[in-house]
């Protein structure tokens, strides 16, 4: 057991997943055209400099069951046609407002199933990203697939087309577990598959697995693992499933099933975080797991760790996020935009020639300085307060001004061996890892005075 449970009973609290600060729930409605034009010029004199661009696709051939993304199931080819010239529209239009000077670090591709996708339309779309903005030297080009629609050509053409990083939505190895929540089986083994991407290609594999879903147990989840640990990807990330089929009515087909209680979803949880663990993967924040000589282990060893929407990444390689596509958020520095929702009203904002931005909310300096604050804790598992302020160009008392922390509740923290503190700072433990996001929510002025809602933190 490495959650205690009464621990997990007293801090298993509903608080923000943290991608982004201040949460995506926090951001408002505003008109399609208002201040985006702006936002994109006045980010050029922004930090970072780097680019990083996130391509949605929201598009599948089949509904996942257990899905709970903003995803169109469709077999229209052509509105998925129509999609993709809104799509270079769109990024035509941001890379109007972005200076030559500025450089393309990192591009990541999300869904839906970006490899539903003929792969003909994504080399267009990476040839137009190619021709509009400046890449650095040695990006990193990452694609979400689902290797159900995976063939050895179509892993080609993505490597003709610059991927250097593939993350496959596994899910699980049980064709039982698959089956149940609708999901298609691989292609190609994934072994095979993971192989073949590494060596015709030198690309890093990443794969994604779900804890929760029905027929999954302790003994054949740790198989799994097992499994996984043979394939050797770079990295592996294993989502906990959440069950709301109050808001995803799709879900509750899977209680016909049965679904794993609370307590035996914990222990698929404990037992993949054990088995990678003690085989030499590190953990990175609380699901995601990288080699020793990965540059994220590398990242959190020097506590230079970042995290976006996309996922995380090092300090080095992120940049301010563009992001294209229905609800696609873009994360300047100053400002958080978010594109609609709905296809059809995206293809034709961008036909009139109008941002298809339906959310906004512009950043001020005492968020800015939280979100150095919530970043540190959530991906370094630290917090110094001079760091912050040198890095802010502001000082401690500033600082520690904005945090909304009380010296009991660190206290508390320190008590249950979650955190060491002192006046420098904090620094999470072991066991506080598993309750970083209450840890992080304590120094959160906007969750202690809001009644928006989010999900547990466990």
């Amino acid at each position: 057991m490495l959650i205690q449970r009464d621990l997990l009973e007293k801090y298993n609290k509903a608080v923000p997943r943290y991608t982004s600060y201040p949460p995506a729930n926090f951001f408002s409605d505003k008109e399609a055209d208002t201040g985006v034009t702006e936002l994109l010029q006045a980010s050029n004199n922004d930090r970072p400099e780097n680019i990083s661009l996130y391509i949605h696709i929201p598009f599948c051939p089949q509904l996942c069951l257990y899905c709970g993304c903003n995803t169109t199931i469709t077999v229209n080819k052509n509105w998925m046609a129509d999609y993709l010239e809104a799509l270079k529209n769109e990024i035509v239009m941001v890379a109007a407002q972005l200076s030559q000077k500025r450089k393309v670090t990192q591009v990541h591709w999300g869904g839906g199933t970006p490899n539903y996708l003929e792969a003909s339309q994504i080399q267009d779309i990476m040839k137009l990203l190619n021709e509009n903005f400046v890449f650095d030297k040695d990006p990193e080009i990452a694609i979400e697939c689902n290797p159900a629609y995976l063939t050895y050509n179509y892993v080609d053409n993505l490597l003709e087309a610059g991927f250097n990083r593939f993350s496959i939505g596994v899910q699980d190895f049980k064709e039982d577990v698959l089956d149940a929540v609708n999901r298609g089986r691989p292609n190609i083994p994934i072994q095979e598959l993971s192989d073949y991407i590494r060596k015709k290609g030198k690309a890093a594999v990443n794969l994604d697995f779900m804890y929760g879903l029905p027929y999954q147990d302790e003994a054949s989840y740790r198989e799994t693992i097992k499994q996984v640990l043979a394939i050797q990807p770079d990295r592996l990330v294993t989502f906990s499933y959440a069950h709301v089929p109050w808001f995803k009515k799709a879900q509750k087909s899977l209680e016909k099933h049965g679904l794993p209680s609370a307590d035996e979803k914990l222990r698929l949880f404990e037992n993949a975080f054990q088995i990678m663990t003690e085989n030499g993967y590190v953990p990175i924040g609380l699901d995601h797991f990288a080699k020793a000589d990965d540059e994220l282990s590398i990242a959190l060893k020097n506590n230079r760790l970042h995290r976006n929407f996309q996922g995380y990444a090092t300090r080095e390689t992120t940049g301010q996020v563009y992001a294209f596509g229905t609800s696609a958020i873009s994360q300047l520095d100053s400002a958080y935009f978010q594109n609609t929702k709905e296809v059809n009203t995206y293809i034709n904002r961008l036909k009139e020639g109008q941002w298809p931005a339906e959310k906004i909310y512009e950043v001020n300096f005492e968020e800015k300085v939280l979100r150095e604050v919530i970043n540190d804790i959530m991906c370094n598992r630290r917090l110094n307060w001079k760091e912050v302020a040198d890095r802010m160009d502001t000082s401690v008392d500033t600082v520690k001004s904005f945090s909304a922390v009380k010296e009991e509740e660190l206290e508390g923290f320190f008590a249950d061996g979650l955190i060491e503190y002192s006046e420098k700072g904090i620094t999470v433990t072991d066991k506080g890892r598993f309750f970083i996001r209450n840890i992080a929510a304590a120094f959160d002025p906007l969750v202690k005075e809001t009644d928006k809602k989010f999900s547990k933190s466990i």
